[in-house]
C-alpha cells in the first residue's frame, strides 16, 4: 500500500526507499513507519515551496464583503463609527469624480474673475438737490485695490466726471499705502433734472506717483443714473472697478445716411446730426463742423465740409455731401467723416472720427455693405465717435492726383519684379 501510494508522486521517493529493499537488516515494519515519514516530510515542504494558486485569491475576494458585513461599526469607548456596506475590495483605490467637482467649479470661478479683469470695488453714493438743481456725489470707500508700488500697496485717489462735459471734473484727496481707503467725499454736479437721463458718470481711480506718470487702476462708468432710485434720496452704489490703461473718453456720436445711384455713379452722404459731443471751449460747448474725406489707396482724392454751428454740443445739419465714383471703384474707395471744432483762434481741433467702407471696421463696414445692397435708398445710422489714429492725421500731409469729376483713379497695375 506504501509503494501504491509513492507511485503517484514522483520517482525521487522509489529512489529514496530502494536502499530499504536490499537491507535485509531493517525490518519490514520499520521500513514502512520510514515511508511514511518521509512521505509527510515531502508534503510539508511541499507546501511551503510551491506558489499559491490563484483559487486563493478568489476565494478572499467572495469572502471580504461578508466579512465587512459583519463587521459595520467599531466599538470604541461606546462611540460607534459607522462603515458604508457599499464598500467593497472592488471599489478600493477606483476614482470617484463626485470628489472633484467642488474643485472643478471652484476653478471655473476664478477663471471667470480672471477674464472679467476686475480691479476692486468702489462704493459711492448719489442724490439729487432739487431747489439748489445739484447732483450730489460722495465717494465712500474702495475695497481689495490691486498694488502699484514695488512695497505691495498703492496710494489711490479718484477722478469724477459727468459725461458728456470732460470740462467739469472733481478729484479726491490721495490716501497713502493702503489698499482698501476711505474717503468720505462729496462733489457737487450743476445739472437740471432733466439732463439726467443723457449724463453718465464715469470713476477714474488712480495710483499717485510723485517722480513719474500716474498709473491708472481702472474705470467704473454707470451709464444710467437712476440705475438704483430716482435720486430722491441719498443712494448706496457699489461696481466693479474694470481693468483700463488710460481714461475712456466719450466724444459723441453722428447720424449721416448713405445712398448710392450705381446707374449715375453718385454717392450722397447726408449729414443728419451729433449728439452728446466732446465739450472743447471754455464756455462747455463747442462750435462743431463735420469734414468729409474720399480716401482711395489711403490717399485723400477729395474734400468737402458742412457748415459750422456755434455753441452746442447736439447741432443739426442735414446737409449732402456728394461725390462722383464710377460702380467699378466703389470697393476701393472710403470716406472718412471728422467732427471738428472750429477756433477763431489758431488750428481747429479734432472732436472725433469715423470710417464707411468696404475696408472699414464694425458698423462702418455693415452700414458701406447695406448701402450696396439697397441701392437708391438712403441708410441712416448712428456711429460712435473715435480718436483719430496715427495714420489718419497723416493724411493730411499727403496729396494726389485728382480727375475733374472727383472720382476714384483706376487700380494700378502691380509692378513685373
Amino acid at each position: 500500500m506504501a509503494a501504491d501510494k509513492l507511485k503517484g508522486p514522483g520517482n525521487f521517493l522509489e529512489a529514496a526507499v530502494k536502499i530499504s529493499h536490499t537491507s535485509p537488516d531493517i525490518p519490514a515494519d520499520v521500513q514502512l513507519s520510514m515511508k511514511d515519514h518521509l512521505l509527510r516530510r515531502t508534503r510539508i515542504s511541499r507546501q511551503t515551496t510551491e506558489p499559491a494558486s490563484s483559487n486563493r485569491h478568489s476565494s478572499f475576494k467572495k469572502h471580504l464583503p461578508r466579512q465587512m458585513h459583519h463587521v459595520t461599526s467599531l466599538d470604541r469607548g461606546g462611540e460607534f463609527l459607522d462603515v458604508d456596506p457599499t464598500c467593497t475590495a472592488a471599489s478600493l483605490g477606483r476614482i470617484q469624480p463626485e470628489l472633484y467637482k467642488q474643485c472643478t467649479m471652484e476653478a471655473e470661478d476664478s477663471s471667470k474673475n480672471d477674464n472679467g479683469k476686475t480691479c476692486g470695488k468702489i462704493n459711492f453714493s448719489l442724490k439729487y438737490d432739487y431747489e439748489g438743481e445739484l447732483l450730489l456725489v460722495t465717494i465712500l470707500k474702495a475695497f481689495d485695490l490691486p498694488a502699484k508700488d514695488l512695497c505691495g500697496s498703492s496710494d489711490p485717489y479718484v477722478k469724477i466726471y459727468l459725461l458728456p462735459d470732460r470740462k467739469r471734473k472733481f478729484q479726491t484727496r490721495v490716501h497713502r499705502k493702503t489698499l482698501n481707503p476711505t474717503f468720505d467725499e462729496t462733489f457737487q454736479f450743476p445739472v437740471p433734472y432733466e439732463e439726467l437721463v443723457s449724463r453718465k458718470l464715469h470713476l477714474s481711480v488712480f495710483d499717485f506717483d510723485r517722480f513719474s506718470r500716474h498709473d491708472m487702476i481702472g474705470e467704473v462708468i454707470l451709464e444710467n443714473l437712476f440705475e438704483a432710485s430716482d435720486l430722491s434720496r441719498e443712494t448706496s452704489i457699489w461696481k466693479d472697478i474694470q481693468y483700463a490703461t488710460s481714461e475712456s473718453v466719450d466724444l459723441g456720436e453722428i447720424m449721416f445716411s448713405l445712398c448710392y445711384l450705381p446707374t449715375a455713379g453718385r454717392l450722397t452722404l447726408t449729414v443728419i446730426k451729433c449728439r452728446n459731443l466732446k465739450a472743447m471751449d471754455i464756455t462747455g460747448y463747442s462750435d462743431p463742423y463735420v469734414k468729409v474725406s474720399l480716401i482711395c489707396d489711403e490717399r485723400r482724392l477729395k474734400k468737402k465740409k458742412t457748415s459750422i454751428k456755434k455753441n452746442t454740443l447736439n447741432p443739426t445739419y442735414n446737409e449732402a455731401i456728394i461725390f462722383d465714383i464710377p460702380p467699378e471703384n466703389m470697393d476701393q474707395v472710403s470716406l472718412h467723416i471728422s467732427v471738428m471744432d472750429y477756433d477763431l483762434v489758431g488750428h481747429n481741433e479734432i472732436i472725433g472720427v469715423c470710417r464707411v467702407g468696404s475696408h472699414a471696421e464694425g458698423l462702418g463696414r455693415d452700414h458701406w455693405n447695406e448701402m450696396l445692397a439697397y441701392p437708391r435708398k438712403p441708410i441712416a445710422h448712428w456711429h460712435s465717435l473715435v480718436e483719430p489714429k496715427k495714420s489718419e492725421k497723416e493724411w493730411k500731409t499727403r496729396t494726389a492726383s485728382f480727375d475733374s469729376q472727383g472720382s476714384c483713379p483706376s487700380p494700378r497695375l502691380p509692378s513685373s519684379p
